[in-house]
């Protein structure tokens, strides 16, 4: 098995750029597949978010080549540090989608406005999602991603709860879809999210829900339309670690006064005898005469013990995508 990061040929050493050529008689084959990583978040997760998903790959992959292009979309607004990163690394949206890629995986963005279709990318995102539908196999839409492409595509609005969702949840695998072939009757996914979608107003748009629960809504669906859509609600593609750092984030937000509530903890994610630590430091910081310092949260005490026990079932899942993927390639070779 083997993932590469493939850069944009302008970037990539002398010898390699003289191999494009062959570089492009080689996306016939049906066991390397090309993909592109639409990296939509902030500057804080963009490395994080490439590993994540890197990760994951690779653990899917099989017996395949994986060549995964990174790009964004082009009107997020950027500090200085990431656009180095992206100079360094990242194809620019046009040049991504003027290669030759079997499928696309389209992250999600930090919202600035009240509704979506109001986002300075807005217009960007609805070439992109055209495109995947026309051109590629088959495309991810992860988190908000997803929320912004069924608004697009069937009009189906997201609607904002009542406290964010984050966590660690069980959610019942209720379809015999190809995509969730060998998991288990439940699984479980890290969600950390403002917002849902209703599973029934999914089902009447001709969606179909692939794992979900009464109490946590829909994890991950699908469409088969113009090539095959995979939605996820949650976040398979995260790190053992990940929510434990979303969650000092808030935490130090709430003590700079950007938000006026104190966050919950990640539910289902902490073992039990670490959960009076995050208990102890709430209680300085709500209690004391002077709140502690964000650098004094006890991180690496909260990380111990931490597991992973979603990630067999992410790789699962996208493996299964990856299978399908390359199903549709061989076909189309014939």
């Amino acid at each position: 098995m083997s993932l590469e990061v493939d850069l944009p040929w302008h970037l990539q050493s002398v010898p390699n750029v003289a191999g494009a050529s062959s570089l492009l008689s080689a996306t016939g084959r049906s066991d390397l597949i090309i993909l592109g990583l639409v990296n939509n978040m902030p500057d804080s997760a963009l490395a994080g978010t490439e590993a994540q998903f890197t990760e994951v790959l690779r653990a899917a992959s099989g017996g395949r080549h994986i060549k995964l292009r990174f790009s964004s979309l082009p009107q997020l607004k950027r500090g200085s540090a990431a656009k180095e990163r992206m100079a360094a690394s990242y194809w620019s949206l046009d040049s991504l989608l003027a290669s030759s890629l079997d499928g696309v995986i389209v992250t999600g963005m930090e919202p600035g406005m009240g509704h979506l279709s109001s986002e300075s990318y807005w217009p960007d995102f609805i070439s992109l999602l055209q495109f995947a539908q026309s051109h590629l196999i088959s495309s991810v839409w992860s988190c908000l991603a997803a929320h912004a492409a069924v608004l697009a595509l069937d009009g189906v609005e997201r609607r904002r709860l009542s406290e964010k969702q984050s966590g660690v949840f069980t959610f019942g695998v209720s379809s015999n879809d190809p995509l969730v072939a060998g998991l288990d009757r439940s699984i479980r996914t890290p969600h950390s999210r403002w917002n849902e979608i209703d599973g029934c107003a999914l089902q009447q748009a001709g969606y179909t829900l692939l794992s979900h629960s009464p109490e946590h809504g829909v994890d991950a669906f699908v469409k088969r339309e113009s090539g095959l859509m995979l939605f996820f609600q949650g976040h398979p593609e995260y790190q053992n670690l990940t929510l434990l750092k979303e969650y000092r984030r808030d935490v130090g937000r709430f003590l700079r006064g950007e938000n006026m509530e104190y966050p919950k903890a990640p539910a289902h994610y902490f073992e039990s005898q670490t959960l009076r630590l995050v208990d102890e430091f709430q209680q300085r910081v709500l209690q004391g005469p002077v709140a502690p310092p964000v650098e004094e949260f006890p991180f690496a005490s909260l990380a111990d013990g931490i597991d992973d026990s979603w990630r067999y079932s992410a790789a699962r899942v996208y493996g299964n995508w990856l299978n399908h993927v390359a199903e549709i390639k061989a076909e189309r070779a014939v």
